[in-house]
């Protein structure tokens, strides 16, 4: 079974045809269905078609009406107001088309794959080489691990690229120290081993200080760090044997804070500024040849009639230096020729800062101008905002110094687990379990907090709020998911089953009706790069989910069939809680 059907879509084609039939000569009509408070939908369309048709609106309604078969999916269709159609659908119908959701090939439940997938090269999670990763680099790995999960769970081809800061005059510096002092690096560990990667990050935090400090006061070291960068940039195989270790280092120290964050990030994925470092000199070829970019004042740069600086002069695009140096635009232009041409990309997506929106713009335009970037090939910036602090201001430690991500995400752990061990008051966890738990809730609760904002939005970073079990938030989620497991475990003989001849309560139709919108939830999601409208169909749910667990007993129901469809109405909600939080890469505990 590739998707099911939603209610809502089987009603729009219902009114959509009844629409045709009344008034044949508006052709193909949208009859604008939505969800309401005064029905199960509303369709809003027959005012505007009557205004377009000159007809009385509803004497219209009245018609479209009359012209909807009769059928076990529409119960009622009331018209109201200047033309209004109020729908309500059947008991039957909500329950037999849970039940085709959840027997879904793949546990998809009716999620429809896209209609014309692609492949999408998204360059996101950032970190620079021999530098730590602080709060600024959380958003991009978060926001675009959610991406590419919905992406590819609706069936897009999904090249991921971690664009990390590689290359550059500081190594000229690191190296130069380091052949002076040879075993400063001196350390073996294993991938994504936290301890590893702290003492890989101490490593080199104390080797870029101290060759800091030296170049800042020794003018010979200084003379000879610059030699090197010439060297790096030349390929001397001594100084790029020394760099590697330089990469090699920092990654062990990424890949443990991403293992912290629940993230995979693999090591072909990883294609830093170096890996396009034999391209620049095409790139800046090929755009001199075709005129898209211009030498001015000894650089080569790209003009644009909308950017100017504050004097009113034109701002450009430096694609190379006057010294011959490349800057990131080089960089970037060659990577987004790699992208297309060598991974035959259809959208390149970037979860980036939008701080850097300008410099994307211009480095957009310029591959347009190129001929890269076309009317089937398309790059589009996914800009986040700003982590703030509870002041309102970029989120600094009390010294002003930038927040490190992985003492934040310690935080969150530390908070997590105290509730955890809060809320066990029966002592059925053991401190293993607590542990666990408390880090599945703390990075959960960090992650919610940023995908439940839409990315474009600054917002406040506040961990009391984010592990708290009320309002909006990964653990009112994940508290909602447990005592639902924990009513199926206590189920007994009694098994999940739908039964569509009952008749639901409002707390069950209500529920029905919000778990057959899951499939348009993520769709929607995925299309729009949007895991924000994701996180608020979950809260959602969980909150129709606790208002249902409230006025309908489940396993003390008054008939078997009652409760086998109330255990039944549990199952799906738990899988599609399940499947929702997977999705933004948040796990689910079985038990909290």
């Amino acid at each position: 079974m590739a998707s099911v059907t939603s209610l809502s879509a089987s009603v729009h084609q219902r009114l959509a045809a009844a629409l045709q039939a009344a008034l044949p000569e508006s052709g193909a009509a949208d009859p604008l269905l939505r969800r309401s408070d005064r029905a199960d939908f509303q369709a809003n369309g027959i005012l505007a078609l009557a205004k377009k048709a000159k007809a009385n609106p509803r004497e219209l309604a009245g018609r479209v009406t009359d012209a909807v078969p009769a059928d076990d999916v529409i119960q009622e269709i009331e018209v109201s107001g200047p033309g209004f159609l109020n729908v309500t659908v059947t008991d039957r119908a909500i329950t037999a088309n849970l039940a085709a959701r959840f027997a879904d090939d793949g546990g998809r439940l009716g999620v429809p794959h896209a209609e014309h997938p692609g492949t999408t090269v998204i360059d996101y999670a950032q970190p620079n080489v021999a530098k730590e990763m602080h709060v600024g680099h959380l958003r991009s790995a978060v926001i675009g691990d959610a991406a590419v999960r919905l992406m590819e769970f609706t069936g897009e081809t999904v090249v991921r690229r971690h664009h990390i800061g590689d290359w550059g005059t500081q190594f000229g510096m690191l190296i130069e120290y380091l052949i002076d002092h040879p075993h400063e690096l001196d350390h073996q560990g294993g991938a994504a081993d936290p301890a590893e990667g702290r003492t890989a990050m101490s490593n080199l935090n104390r080797l870029y200080k101290a060759a800091r400090t030296l170049f800042d006061s020794d003018e010979d070291f200084k003379a000879r760090a610059r030699r090197r960068v010439v060297a790096l940039q030349a390929g001397d195989p001594e100084t790029r044997a020394l760099w590697q270790r330089f990469v090699d280092e920092s990654k062990l120290y990424f890949y443990s804070v991403f293992e912290k964050l629940d993230m995979e990030i693999r090591d072909p994925d990883v294609v830093g500024e170096s890996g396009y470092n034999d391209m620049l000199d095409e790139t800046c070829r090929i755009l001199e040849e075709s005129g898209v970019a211009v030498r001015s004042e000894g650089a080569l740069c790209v003009f644009f009639d909308d950017v100017k600086g504050p004097d009113g002069n034109p701002t450009p695009l430096i694609v190379r230096k006057s010294d011959g140096g490349y800057g990131y635009a080089a960089t970037d232009l060659s990577a987004i020729r790699d992208r297309v041409f060598g991974l035959k990309a259809s959208t390149l997506l970037y979860v980036v800062d939008a701080r850097q929106a300008l410099h994307f713009k211009m480095v957009f335009e310029t591959a347009r101008r190129a001929g890269w970037l076309t009317d089937d090939v398309r790059a589009v910036q996914l800009a986040f905002g700003t982590v703030l602090g509870a002041d309102g201001k970029p989120f600094k430690t009390r010294e002003g110094e930038t927040v490190r991500l992985e003492d934040l995400l310690d935080e969150a752990i530390d908070r997590a687990t105290a509730v955890v061990r809060e809320k066990d008051t029966l002592g059925q966890l053991s401190e293993e379990d607590i542990s666990e738990r408390g880090r599945q809730v703390g990075i959960g609760a960090v992650k919610y907090a940023d995908l439940s904002t839409s990315a474009s939005r600054d917002y406040k970073f506040d961990l009391d709020q984010m592990v708290s079990l009320h309002g909006d938030t990964s653990v009112y989620l994940q508290y909602a998911y447990a005592r639902n497991r924990s009513i199926l475990r206590k189920a007994g003989e009694a098994k999940p089953v739908a039964h569509p001849e009952l008749t639901l309560e409002d707390a069950e139709r209500a529920l029905g009706l919000h778990l057959d919108q899951f499939g348009e939830a993520v769709t929607e999601a995925a299309k729009e790069y949007a895991p924000h409208k994701l996180t608020a169909y979950l809260y959602q749910l969980a909150s129709h989910y606790t208002t249902f667990f409230d006025k309908c007993p489940v396993l003390k129901a008054d008939t078997p069939e009652q409760v086998g469809n109330r255990l039944f109405l549990c199952e799906i909600t738990a899988a599609t809680l399940h499947q929702g939080m997977e999705l933004l890469g948040i796990r689910t505990p079985e038990r909290l």
